[in-house]
């Protein structure tokens, strides 16, 4: 029977409190520094050589809804209730409202060094240090809005933007796709509209969120469960489109070993995007 994914807003005060504690636990036995430490490995970027599956591709989404069942399966081994919660970010959009409450992720980072300071995840209750990431920083960083040159989050209008796209990737099948659902939710762009939609909420953030370590903060999987969400709502809306491409691109492309095709493996499981395209039968959203 599948379970549920609710509103992070929606959750009760024991649910709340279920979530923190099941994170804190994996935490607290090693398991969650080895998704920090996958995410990095497979930050892979256009200008980078070898196989991109989890970023600037079109297998963004399936990579990340397979990594957030692996840190979900890992949660519920530790209270079989619990489920990753999603932020929707175009209706809860205050620094000082849900998921940033001290009964969920906690505040703001401080000014200065943007340490978090509140909450289960400030470094000074001794339960989170940073001990994978790309620089030598033990506590966990914020800068919600960014204080210097502020930004606002996405709205509902650009979330559609993406979801009225019926084709799931185009070519060059990168961050430079200008078509495309994929790209349009990644968010990757030029010139004033750079930063969209998943990358935009990245940067809003801030601190620990910007960059292959991002999984550090644990609002990283809220922000893909909403990612997540948008996926199968595009399929709802789009029933007669899927995954591209189908095949891989041949030995004259630029892309070639680049990305991962429909019935390719895609690392480091042994699973498939068509194999992820229907959950239905795992959870849902509520």
């Amino acid at each position: 029977m599948a379970y549920v994914r609710k509103d992070v807003s929606r959750l009760t005060r024991a649910e709340r409190r279920r979530f923190v504690e099941a994170l804190l636990e994996v935490k607290r036995r090693g398991v969650y520094d080895d998704f920090v430490r996958l995410h990095i490995a497979h930050f892979v970027g256009d200008g980078d050589r070898g196989l991109r599956a989890a970023h600037m591709a079109p297998s963004f989404l399936p990579w990340h809804r397979r990594f957030l069942l692996d840190l979900e399966n890992a949660l519920r081994r530790v209270d079989s209730s619990v489920t990753v919660p999603y932020w929707d970010w175009t209706r809860d959009r205050r620094t000082t409202g849900v998921p940033w409450t001290d009964d969920l992720l906690g505040g703001n980072g401080r000014p200065g060094d943007r340490q978090v300071m509140t909450g289960p995840f400030a470094y000074r209750g001794g339960h989170w240090p940073i001990r994978a990431g790309v620089s030598d920083g033990e506590f966990l960083t914020r800068d919600l809005g960014r204080s210097r040159g502020p930004i606002d989050l996405p709205t509902k209008a650009d979330l559609q933007q993406a979801l009225d796209d019926p084709v799931y990737d185009v070519a060059p099948w990168n961050s430079t796709s200008a078509r495309g659902f994929r790209n349009k939710l990644e968010g990757w762009g030029r010139g004033r509209d750079s930063w969209r939609n998943h990358n935009r909420v990245h940067r809003w953030v801030g601190g620990h969120m910007v960059g292959g370590a991002s999984v550090n903060d644990p609002v990283f999987w809220l922000v893909h469960a909403f990612i997540d969400l948008q996926w199968q709502r595009w399929q709802q809306r789009h029933r007669k489109h899927r995954y591209l491409p189908a095949s891989p691109p041949g030995k004259d492309s630029d892309q070639y070993r680049r990305i991962v095709a429909r019935h390719e493996k895609l690392p480091p499981w042994d699973v498939t995007p068509d194999d992820l395209e229907d959950v239905s039968a795992i959870y849902k959203y509520a």
